[in-house]
């Protein structure tokens, strides 16, 4: 069944306004978490900037937290839509390819949580955009760049690069210096002794792709690679991608840094595979179709689990083990202590006093609250989802 060229149009716009509706309902549904607390009220960041904005015009609730992300995401789809208008002979690939980089889990996540991966991304689509629409290089997006955060450099001695093989000298002399400034501004740790991160690395990037896909695109770097179809994206990708295996060695890296450089190459792993595909005789194309078909189900697994996560407890003994649980329980036990008329806490942990002041519970004297079993607590407080609880906060009055 073949489709015109504005089904597919309505289509995708159908499919993204499912997917942003998706993602505001689990926006939603989190807890803030501490790393995303430091960023409201003790960060003077990008992020702590953007949040604080959000915050200021919506109201201090969780939606308003993470809504400029899931903007950030919409921006960044709709760009990879007009980046890939003229990149496939026939829509129905676009369409493809579009799909499946609007539900890649990694950016489904990075799209819902505070973070800059989403934004590093939807910038970098954005100097690309430009560079394929005027066949120049954006100096001024650049120099912002320098501006906006420190996985840059990356993008920098990517395109230094990039100018090698293209003899542009004025690229190559604006990328290192700016490559430069970030390293003397940010800079990047690569300290300590090797301690077998590289494995975690992998593990990481199969989340983020789901693992079958990673393994392709794996394929596409190098068969592009050997074939010498280094494009700018080949250059940002793998430079990405070879940095962040080889401080893998030493350290455990922060993949946010890295993943916006990488996932940018899916039209070209999608490209290369129809390519692979439409070579062969149609009796000879079943084994690529059984594999794509596994490849799908893999990744609307993950899919499935990035947004549907909840049930996990209920298999999981230990609670804290759930790679969710640092976003989770805190937005309900500050309901249950406003129910209790309890405004005002403090308590021996730190990260959960920062939490909670996002919801309106602030330092106070008259209770003490603990996330550990004490011996004389007044009140116990259980957090349950799905009928198990996960967690129960402990009130001890003073």
């Amino acid at each position: 069944m073949s489709f015109t060229d504005n089904t597919y149009k309505v289509l995708f716009y159908s499919i993204l306004f499912l997917v942003l509706s998706i993602l505001l309902f689990t926006a939603n549904s989190l807890s803030i978490s501490y790393k995303e607390a430091l960023n409201v009220f003790v960060n003077t960041s990008l992020l702590s900037i953007i949040t604080n904005s959000s915050i200021y015009i919506f109201g201090q609730n969780d939606l308003a937290l993470r809504a400029p992300f899931i903007l950030f995401y919409f921006l960044s789809v709709l760009l990879m839509y007009y980046l890939t208008e003229d990149f496939f002979k026939k829509e129905s690939d676009r369409f493809i390819c579009i799909i499946l980089f609007m539900i890649l889990p990694g950016l489904l996540s990075a799209s819902i949580l505070v973070n800059s991966a989403i934004i590093v991304t939807f910038f970098t689509l954005l100097y690309i955009y430009n560079f394929e629409k005027t066949k120049k290089h954006s100096y001024l997006l650049l120099v912002l760049f320098l501006f906006v955060d420190n996985s840059f450099a990356i993008l920098f001695f990517a395109l230094f690069l990039y100018g090698l093989k293209t003899k542009d000298k004025v690229l190559i002399f604006i990328t290192i210096v700016l490559f430069s400034l970030s390293m003397g501004i940010y800079g990047f740790e690569t300290n300590g002794k090797p301690r077998g991160f590289l494995v975690d690395t992998f593990a990481i990037y199969a989340s983020i792709f789901s693992p079958l896909l990673f393994i392709y695109f794996f394929y596409s770097i190098y068969r592009s690679g050997i074939k010498n179809d280094r494009g700018i994206v080949w250059y940002i990708a793998t430079t990405s991608l070879i940095f962040s295996l080889l401080f893998s060695f030493r350290q455990k890296i922060d993949i946010e840094d890295y993943a916006p450089f990488v996932v940018i190459f899916l039209p070209y792993m999608v490209k290369i595979f129809f390519h692979t595909v439409r070579i062969r005789l149609p009796q000879f194309r079943y084994r690529h179709y059984y594999i794509t078909l596994i490849v799908l189900v893999f990744l609307f697994l993950n899919v499935l689990i990035t947004i549907v996560n909840k049930p996990i407890y209920l298999i999981l003994e230990n609670p804290k083990k759930h790679f969710i649980y640092k976003y989770d329980f805190v937005k309900e036990l500050a309901s249950k202590l406003k129910e209790q008329g309890i405004n005002e806490i403090e308590s021996d942990e730190k990260e959960l006093l920062l939490r909670l002041r996002f919801y309106g519970i602030k330092e106070g004297d008259k209770y003490f609250v603990s996330m550990n079993d004490t011996c004389n607590y007044n009140i116990k407080i259980p957090i349950v989802y799905l009928g198990k609880t996960i967690v129960s906060g402990y009130i001890v009055k003073n």
